[in-house]
């Protein structure tokens, strides 16, 4: 994976907060039956998900990358927004810490979930985790979207500007 291929993901990503920014409160944190079930809770589930498998597992860089529900609950769009950038932070430095050694096996218990033990892993792996998940979370939150009775904006990379 090459370093384009995540800036791709950043302006797909950036054309559905853009379109999160434009919903009000209630249409942001609407209970549904799936996924994470408001697009405000799944936005920032996709977020931890870069926190906790590179800034915490790759990185070491936070023992607690998961944000409290007391913490969640105060969050507003730029909140979230801030968090991403973040994410992208983490994802900026394991391109730099690993680029000779982006298939490197890290063994260790993941801070946040300590009751699985030591897993091995690489970089490279937990990368592709990462932006597969957002993906796959993403495609829940324009299904949220058409329910609320928006037309989610075109996300897929093929879309974007090279």
């Amino acid at each position: 994976m090459e370093k384009q291929d995540y800036e791709w993901v950043k302006q797909a990503r950036q054309i559905l907060l853009d379109q999160c920014k434009e919903l009000n409160e209630n249409e942001l944190t609407k209970k549904f039956e799936f996924g994470f079930q408001s697009i405000k809770d799944s936005l920032i589930h996709v977020a931890g998900c870069y926190h906790a498998w590179l800034g915490s597992y790759v990185l070491s860089e936070t023992v607690t990358p998961l944000l409290k529900k007391e913490v969640i609950n105060e969050m507003r769009i730029e909140d979230i927004q801030c968090y991403f950038e973040q994410a992208d932070i983490f994802v900026d430095m394991v391109f730099d810490k690993y680029n000779d050694k982006f298939d490197e096996i890290i063994e260790k218990e993941p801070s946040w979930k300590p009751e699985v033990g030591a897993l091995r892993k690489n970089p490279h792996q937990l990368l592709i985790h990462s932006i597969t998940h957002e993906f796959y979370h993403k495609g829940q939150i324009a299904t949220m979207l058409r329910l609320l009775g928006h037309m989610p904006k075109n996300t897929d990379i093929l879309g974007l500007s090279v």
